[in-house]
């Protein structure tokens, strides 16, 4: 267990306010977040890059807040490679291991094992300048795994490679991850790389983690209204809640939205579009939200559809190809939308952080 409790630490423009978070071993965790809310000096401090101000680190339950790098097992790879312009791939990647003294056969097989899993035993002779910058990465991953580290610190290691390459390289991430099952934190602002990667996921905003969970509980109940909005969720309304035996009734413009919840006053809310049914005529189940509305807008995106929907506020309900076709829906028709009170998730209106 890497247990980060309580850390500070002020950079001026860049800083860290009370960070804690829990990380099993062998977890692969993924950290998002806008740029300057403290995703790389949160991985820099664990590190041992910077001391923090406040807080602890321990590491299997010994205090490493002080320890220098070099004691914690823990390697770190950038976006921008950082390999050694005069050496070799081979020597590059067994560096580490050379400056610890580890016998030269040791390092060898060592390098030779990294450099397949990660497709690059060919290139072990070239120069860094001779190679692409998805085999750069490659090398500087298997220079980091080759130390075999408690855990493995990634800082969006996939931002400045082509689509392609990234996706080759996150397939071989997941499958070095499978196989080691090292511990590693990765930064990324890549929602693809959250969803492929991630066994959980934790969003910073403004030096602090405001939500941690699996991907899907992130990105389909988002804690607060800067969740929300960061992670692209659609139908996000304000409205006030007023709550009775368990289920809130949420006043949004002229419409009542029902959810259950005990939420009360200031409150936003969110619901997914492909849980809104749509009709051409009025919906016969008991369902608690259900409103008359007409099409506004209509969007082709790829096998779904997006359909706008004004019901006195703007819906977006998602229809696969097919629905859609076999509805014959166009825009300006009058239609009906319904959703469940327990696809309306609410959270409170009073802050974007807490």
């Amino acid at each position: 267990m890497l247990q980060i409790q309580n850390i500070s630490k002020d950079m001026g423009e860049f800083f860290l306010d009370s960070v804690s978070l829990d990380i099993s071993k062998g977890e692969y965790m993924v950290i998002i977040g806008p740029t300057g809310a403290g995703k790389t000096i949160l991985l820099e401090t664990v590190a041992g890059i910077y001391e923090p101000d406040g807080g602890s680190i321990h590491l299997d339950g010994n205090d490493i807040t002080r320890a220098p790098p070099k004691e914690r097992n823990i390697t770190m790879v950038y976006q921008d490679y950082m390999l050694f312009p005069h050496l070799t791939v081979e020597e590059n990647i067994g560096f580490g291991l050379k400056s610890k003294k580890v016998p030269s056969d040791e390092i060898h097989e060592a390098v030779q094992r990294y450099a397949e899993m990660l497709h690059i035993a060919h290139l072990l002779h070239r120069y860094p300048d001779t190679l692409s910058g998805g085999e750069q990465q490659r090398a500087a991953i298997a220079r980091a795994m080759v130390m075999n580290p408690w855990a493995l610190l990634l800082d969006e290691p996939l931002s400045a490679l082509d689509s392609k390459t990234r996706e080759n390289l996150r397939k071989e991430l997941k499958d070095i991850h499978e196989i080691t099952k090292t511990t590693i934190i990765h930064i990324t602002h890549n929602f693809e790389e959250v969803f492929d990667l991630a066994d959980r996921v934790a969003i910073m905003n403004e030096g602090k983690i405001v939500q941690v969970g699996a991907p899907d509980e992130i990105f389909r109940r988002p804690k607060n209204h800067f969740v929300a909005e960061f992670v692209g969720a659609t139908n996000v309304f304000k409205g006030i809640s007023t709550s009775e035996n368990g289920i809130a009734s949420i006043k949004i413009g002229d419409i009542i939205i029902r959810a259950h919840s005990e939420i009360e006053g200031d409150a936003y809310i969110s619901v997914r579009p492909e849980e809104i049914l749509i009709s051409t005529a009025p919906l016969a189940s008991p369902i608690r939200n259900a409103f008359p509305g007409k099409i506004s807008d209509i969007r082709h995106c790829g096998a779904m559809i997006r359909l706008n929907i004004d019901i006195g506020v703007t819906f977006v309900v998602a229809l696969t190809r097919q629905g859609f076709e076999e509805a014959e829906l166009g825009i300006g028709d009058c239609v009906y939308i319904a959703f469940k009170a327990t696809s309306v998730h609410l959270f409170p209106g009073k802050s974007t952080t807490e």
